[in-house]
């Protein structure tokens, strides 16, 4: 099964997508959604669903350092939420936490000596493709988990 990793953000949405095992992330695309046209926007997701064969959509929840809820982070959930309702009953769409992810993805393209330019137009690809293989990673280590208890 696949999996789809979203970043939402207030000018753009960043979308990465899973292997087929699961294991790695790639980002996918970047979407502009400084219109709010959500609508629209869940759509082109539903099709990407569709298109990749995605059981699970992860959507990153930017919750304060405090882990509290901000105005992002409840963007998030909005976002999430109706993104539900969009998708067909067997794709699921969850939350995962995803604290300076985007800082952490910035940092990597700095460090691969990207142009702020380039920077610009992947950013929320390569912080959508962070949040996903976290949560590939927490996924794999329940699954280990449970196999060693039984």
């Amino acid at each position: 099964m696949r999996y789809l990793g979203v970043d939402v953000g207030k000018r753009r949405l960043g979308l990465a997508i899973s292997d087929p095992l699961g294991w790695t992330a790639r980002g996918l695309e970047t979407i502009d959604c400084q219109e709010h046209n959500w609508e629209e926007i869940w759509q082109k997701i539903r099709e990407l669903t569709d298109k990749w064969e995605i059981g699970q959509v992860v959507v990153g929840l930017p919750k304060n350092m405090n882990g509290t809820i901000g105005p992002q982070a409840q963007n998030a959930e909005d976002f999430a939420k109706g993104l539900a309702r969009a998708l067909p009953p067997q794709v699921g769409v969850v939350m995962w936490d995803e604290r300076l992810s985007t800082v952490a993805a910035e940092r990597g393209l700095i460090e691969a000596d990207l142009s702020r330019q380039r920077r610009k137009h992947i950013i929320d690809q390569v912080a959508a493709a962070m949040i996903l293989e976290g949560y590939l990673r927490y996924q794999k280590n329940v699954t280990r988990g449970v196999k060693e208890d039984e």
